[in-house]
């Protein structure tokens, strides 16, 4: 790709060179003839202006002087009478007889401007005629093999100095283009390091600029990050599966091994009860592990609706009431009838489930959960406060880990799924929580929904 790319910059460079050499070869050429044609008309201006004045002898006595004094150099100037014969005639030293009968063939009675070839310099013969008054005619001319001489000049020069730019061209491109894919290269060979040590905690390095190719390896390595973060906390997550599996896994087969041996009916019905319980349980984990992967990948199906907040607050409390007044917690509900949001229903419910039932779980008896809402703006903030043992200030940044529980002896009953699946399913929505928590002073889980219909 390196050389590549060098040599298609050194070839843009090299056609750029050549096509503003061209462009220049012919801006000259054009000049240089232009020039020449305009000392030719300001003569023959001259001398059509000193004839009307002063008559033939006037004109061949101007033509003489500007010959001594040299302006006649390397021009020819005739002077014909109204009988086509030549009244005076001077060239440039050096041209032959051949030239000048090729001349006279060629220039004589033609009007205004010819150009007539001249073999001797390989050069082009340019006249200008000024028919004047009394069938007078001035000619002058000049020979294009001095301006040739100088654009054969710049030619040779020209490829001297194209030489030269190629090798440049070459040399800038192979440097440019390893200058510009460095980062690549760093990109490539972190890339293949990981590939082949598999550590994720190599980085590709970075300048700190606003290069786009900068910009992808910062990029890069910001993916890298949170694949790592990922990897480990799979690693975790698999450790505590393993560990909070293994052991509803085993009372089911001490359940039915313990069914089996006992022969008894009864014995059996009651295992094959609790066998279930504990498949419901497993069963329960999965489900929620593949809910939060889909919400989090953003492939979870969303079946939204108008819901009227009051009535999704109330199922959710009615799932717990009986547990919390066998254990002794008042549990209560505050929303206004007329907060209304854009959400699916089940799923909302299944949030504040998990809130309520976390609430109840970690509040001793005689404390009291509390549920209350308040519109803000075009958002409303579900707030479920308890007053149970709180979370230490240390676990507070984790509690909406998947798999993560504060409580590391893994004594309580759960997973540590449920406010993992909240955080989901509320990000999900558009949304966003927060928890403020303190140990022993109790804890609230906030919801922060959009009221209306979330855009495209």
């Amino acid at each position: 790709m390196g050389w590549r790319l060098g040599l298609w910059y050194a070839g843009l460079f090299v056609a750029s060179a050549v096509a503003l050499s061209a462009a220049t070869y012919l801006l000259l050429a054009r000049a240089l003839a232009a020039q020449d044609h305009d000392v030719l008309q300001s003569m023959l201006s001259r001398y059509a202006a000193v004839y009307e004045q002063s008559g033939l002898a006037g004109l061949r006595q101007l033509i003489e002087t500007d010959a001594r004094e040299g302006r006649h150099e390397r021009l020819l100037v005739r002077v014909m009478n109204d009988r086509a014969e030549v009244v005076y005639f001077t060239t440039p030293p050096g041209w032959s007889a051949f030239d000048l009968s090729s001349i006279d063939q060629g220039g004589a009675g033609r009007e205004g401007w010819a150009t007539i070839d001249y073999p001797a310099d390989h050069a082009v013969l340019e006249i200008g005629t000024a028919h004047l008054k009394d069938g007078v005619a001035v000619q002058v001319g000049r020979t294009s093999h001095v301006r040739d001489a100088l654009l054969r000049n710049y030619r040779a020069r020209s490829l001297e100095v194209g030489a030269l730019i190629v090798l440049i061209a070459v040399a800038g491109g192979m440097l440019l283009t390893a200058a510009g894919l460095a980062p690549l290269r760093a990109l490539d060979a972190t890339l293949r390091g990981i590939l082949r040590t598999g550590r994720l905690d190599a980085r590709v390095e970075t300048r700190g600029t606003r290069d786009p190719l900068d910009e992808l390896g910062a990029l890069v390595n910001e993916m890298l990050a949170r694949i790592e973060a990922l990897v480990a906390g799979m690693k975790g997550a698999l450790d505590n599966v393993a560990h909070d599996l293994r052991t509803p896994l085993t009372r089911l087969r001490n359940v039915a091994e313990s069914a089996v041996v006992a022969g008894d009916p009864a014995a059996m019905r009651e295992g094959l009860a609790r066998a279930l319980e504990e498949a419901d349980r497993v069963n329960a984990t999965l489900t929620a592990l593949m809910d939060i992967s889909e919400a989090e990948t953003g492939t979870m199906k969303l079946a939204r609706e108008r819901v009227r907040l009051a009535d999704v607050v109330g199922e959710a409390v009615a799932l717990f009431a009986d547990e919390a007044e066998d254990k002794g917690v008042a549990l209560e509900a505050d929303v206004p009838a007329s907060i209304e949001l854009w959400a699916d229903r089940t799923r909302l419910r299944q949030v504040l489930a998990n809130l309520i039932e976390n609430g109840v779980k970690y509040t001793d008896p005689g404390g009291r959960v509390e549920l209350d809402a308040q519109v803000d703006g075009d958002q409303v903030t579900i707030a479920v406060q308890d007053s149970g043992i709180g979370i230490e200030p240390a676990h507070l940044p984790f509690v909406w880990d998947r798999l993560y529980r504060a409580d590391t002896s893994r004594s309580a009953r759960g997973l540590g799924l449920g406010l993992s699946l909240v955080k989901a399913i509320v990000e999900a929505h558009g949304g966003r929580v927060r928890v403020q928590s303190a140990r022993g002073a109790g804890s609230t889980f906030s919801v922060v929904l959009p009221l209306g219909h979330p855009p495209a």
